[in-house]
């Protein structure tokens, strides 16, 4: 792609072929102060990053291997997003599935990318109904995978965030209902239960409408410390403008909590695996950029894949689609800020 400035780029290059070449030290140890994430010396960290697909996805395909997160290094990502499906640890099976996270934690931090563990499930887990069968959990699976994945990453640096519950919905009443005191109980038993198994990562919440409204978080935070958020603003969950609109359901957080928006994205209405929720164009890339930059407020982009929508690339020379260009630039002119 070209930047309007070429030796922005060029500049931008030459920075991620050191970083590539360089021996990794450890990652500092992140944690929460006041609405910011910070280092273990209090220095505050705004990221941008991208999404993998699920590494069990990607390892069948032959893809989970260190030159993926190089890519995503060169992108301009200082952060990587891993969503576990519950069907896919299950399948798997738990000793072989932390074999892959291994590794793709091993080849981020080498890289300087820290990593989110994502329990990657739509649906109500109060009631145990979930949007598809790929979805399906129960409370108690839930509660074991994260006892496991706490202790086993306790001492890990580079795993910064554990996301507790990718998108939590009751859909419109088709899975029940569950109300946000009961979502808050559920979150905070497991917030429990990681820390109480040596978990040092900071757990990050959603709220309801597949993770896009946290207005209950205003008169009902979750009762823990060192706690982040999250939001997944698609651009069709409100119409344009869209701003004013961001701040009422989920912006106001980041004025006194930090928030990390785990999915953001779009896609022509054409494109390949177009489908509502992120139909949109580059204004929305536009809004939601600016938006972040002028509030202080992370983000991630999905997905670095090219067959689940909406897709950064097109097929395995990482060629971008549309919105992969857009984010593709976004992110590499951040890193030049950095």
């Amino acid at each position: 792609m070209r930047f309007s400035v070429p030796g922005l780029a060029l500049g931008f290059f030459l920075v991620v072929g050191q970083l590539l070449a360089q021996p990794a030290t450890p990652l500092s140890r992140l944690r929460v102060q006041g609405n910011a994430f910070v280092t273990a010396d209090g220095k505050p960290v705004v990221f941008q990053g991208l999404n993998a697909s699920d590494p069990d996805k990607l390892e069948k395909s032959g893809h989970w291997d260190r030159s993926y997160f190089e890519e995503m290094k060169r992108w301009g990502a200082t952060i990587v997003r891993f969503p576990v499906h519950p069907a896919a640890w299950r399948n798997r099976g738990k000793a072989q599935y932390l074999q892959l996270l291994d590794k793709g934690v091993a080849w981020a931090g080498e890289l300087g990318l820290y990593v989110v563990i994502d329990w990657h499930t739509i649906g109500n887990l109060k009631n145990e109904m979930y949007q598809n069968p790929m979805y399906e959990t129960t409370r108690r699976e839930t509660f074991e995978f994260w006892r496991t994945i706490a202790d086993h990453y306790k001492d890990n640096t580079t795993v910064g965030f554990f996301e507790l519950f990718n998108e939590p919905t009751v859909m419109g009443g088709k899975l029940g209902t569950c109300s946000w005191a009961e979502w808050k109980a559920l979150m905070e038993e497991t917030i429990t239960i990681i820390r109480a198994n040596g978990g040092k990562a900071i757990p990050l919440v959603a709220g309801f409408n597949w993770a896009y409204d946290l207005r209950d978080v205003a008169g009902s935070p979750i009762n823990a410390e060192g706690i982040g958020y999250v939001s997944h603003p698609y651009p069709m969950k409100r119409e344009k403008p869209w701003e004013d609109k961001w701040t009422a359901d989920w912006g106001f957080v980041a004025k006194k909590y930090p928030l990390i928006l785990t999915e953001i994205g779009f896609c022509g209405p054409d494109d390949k695996g177009a489908h509502v929720p992120v139909i949109s164009d580059e204004s929305y890339g536009d809004a939601i950029t600016r938006y972040c930059d002028a509030n202080g407020i992370s983000y991630i982009v999905w997905v670095f894949d090219p067959q689940w929508a909406p897709m950064l690339f097109t097929d395995w020379t990482y060629k971008p689609t549309r919105q992969g260009t857009y984010f593709k630039k976004a992110l590499q002119q951040q890193a030049t800020r950095r």
